[in-house]
């Protein structure tokens, strides 16, 4: 299967799937014109890694993942410490996230607008340090 059809099947670009070639994540044979072939394995692991990525998983994830799912001797505790570390590294983004939130809401809030030259915004800015050390994960 050519490159073109392999982007079309799994959703991933031509560049991402070329990227993914150079890395040696998935390798697609060459033909004697040069051309990467690529089998139904390849579309396989392509989508898969598609759907790590999806998911957010760095691309020494998807190895290590890609490794695990080829892996018939591999233990599923090992697959589950993988994902619960990146679910943990999610939720420190979601909170961090909150916490972004609230900041700029009260910023947002406390600002008068209209004409005049002071803004509670800009003041609230340069005050960002002080506010977000009140801030931490429990």
């Amino acid at each position: 299967m050519k490159i073109g059809a392999v982007a079309k099947a799994t959703g991933l670009t031509v560049k991402s799937i070329r990227y993914y070639h150079d890395i040696g994540l998935v390798k697609g044979r060459r033909d004697l014109n040069g051309y990467r072939d690529y089998q139904a394995s390849h579309v396989q692991a392509l989508s898969f890694i598609h759907h790590c990525r999806t998911l957010g998983f760095t691309l020494d994830d998807c190895r290590a993942l890609l490794d695990l799912k080829l892996n018939q001797s591999r233990q599923a505790e090992d697959v589950k410490a993988l994902a619960k570390l990146h679910l943990s590294a999610i939720s420190d983004k979601i909170f961090q996230l909150q916490i972004l939130e609230h900041q700029l809401s009260h910023l947002v809030h406390d600002c008068e607008g209209g004409e005049q030259p002071n803004c509670a915004i800009l003041t609230g800015l340069s005050q960002e340090v002080a506010v977000s050390q009140r801030y931490k994960k429990p």
